[in-house]
């Protein structure tokens, strides 16, 4: 029989889609610093980070914009690997929480820079497509993201990103938008306060509002209590106090990367206050973008961020991207813009200027902005 060949179509969609699976090569580059040892163990955070901006730098921005009515039929090859990262990244982080603490070669800050690296993994890409799989309406992917949440003990951030997040962005009741001039190693104590606290009742309160107590079964926060509890026996199981040690490390990291990711993406942007506590409709103007290309394929498009608050529902291949005439954008991608973050002068030398364009440009009429700076510290210019 000849062999089966794809419709010509379909191996158009695939060439297009091939791009965003580049993620899963950091699991082989992952394993060999396990298996070598030494300095190999930064290779996954130096291709992460640096690679990826050198490919921006190389290539550009991409402002092309697919159609958003495009079919979900369409978009197999794009979906599909927000499917099976879920199990690779399981698999992978099992694999290593039995192999590393049996590993004679590795040495305790070896074995840390192992684990280190797989968070920055589960952090920059296993987080980020349990955003796109928190997103859709589909149970199952849904909690294939709550698998990856509960993956790094940060399983409340759906019901923190759906209930509060999407709702509150660029207001002083979103724990996560960064104000002005407040310095990410301000914002990251804060934000890891606040959005515990401010999820649980978001939950609650929704529970209260059907007459259900909230520890009702239908709050999701047993859900995420469980498979957290899972994974740490998992990691004790697998790898003993050094499994439980290391798991921890690599749960850090990957938190650690997201909220650097939150920070950057809403740094200084605010809706506009209507007054009796209401504002103006999220636009794109209150979120940062970015059309760095290959820093969009490691991050399934999260930097047309813009359009993902204006448009939720849509899912990556289909976010659109914007000009400066309708929303802010950011001189680089995130990965460097992340590092950027964790040098506060260095972040208020680039971004401070930024905001304060933006606000002359969409705000003009607003004078004082100290009602939209909570949280933040006076500007040193």
């Amino acid at each position: 029989m000849p062999a089966r060949t794809l419709p010509p179509a379909d191996v158009a969609r695939l060439s297009a889609a091939l791009p965003f699976w580049l993620s899963l090569l950091l699991v082989p580059i992952l394993w060999l610093g396990a298996i070598k040892g030494g300095a190999w163990v930064l290779l996954t955070p130096l291709v992460t980070w640096y690679m990826f901006s050198a490919l921006d730098a190389a290539l550009g921005v991409n402002q092309d914009n697919a159609d958003p009515a495009t079919d979900e039929a369409q978009l197999f090859w794009y979906r599909l690997v927000t499917l099976v990262w879920a199990p690779v990244q399981v698999a992978t982080l099992a694999g290593l929480l039995w192999y590393v603490p049996r590993a004679d070669h590795l040495d305790g800050l070896e074995a840390f820079g192992v684990f280190f690296g797989m968070g920055v993994i589960s952090g920059t890409v296993g987080i980020n497509y349990a955003h796109e799989l928190m997103h859709q309406r589909n149970a199952a992917e849904r909690r294939l993201g709550d698998l990856l949440l509960a993956m790094v003990l940060y399983a409340h951030f759906r019901s923190e990103h759906l209930l509060v997040h999407h709702r509150y962005v660029g207001t002083p009741r979103d724990a996560v938008t960064a104000r002005y001039n407040e310095g990410f190693h301000r914002f990251y104590p804060r934000v890891l306060r606040q959005s515990l606290t401010s999820s649980f009742r978001a939950e609650r309160d929704m529970l209260a509002r059907r007459g259900l107590p909230w520890w009702h079964r239908r709050n999701p926060f047993w859900i995420y209590w469980g498979l957290q509890a899972g994974f740490l026996a998992m990691a004790l199981v697998l790898g003993g106090g050094a499994g439980v040690l290391l798991f921890l490390a690599q749960a850090g990291v990957a938190i650690w990367q997201l909220e650097l990711v939150n920070y950057v993406e809403h740094y200084g942007l605010t809706r506009r206050h209507l007054g009796e506590g209401r504002y103006e409709h999220v636009k794109p103007r209150h979120s940062w973008n970015a059309s760095h290309k290959a820093s969009n394929w490691l991050l399934i498009n999260l930097q047309r961020h813009s359009d993902h608050h204006y448009k939720p529902d849509r899912r990556f291949p289909l976010l659109q991207t914007y000009d400066e005439d309708e929303a802010p954008q950011l001189p680089y991608g995130y990965p460097v813009m992340t590092v950027a973050a964790m040098i506060p002068p260095v972040w208020r030398r680039v971004m401070n200027p930024r905001v304060r364009a933006w606000r002359r440009k969409f705000y003009p009429d607003i004078e004082d902005w100290t009602p939209y700076n909570r949280h933040a510290t006076p500007d040193p210019r």
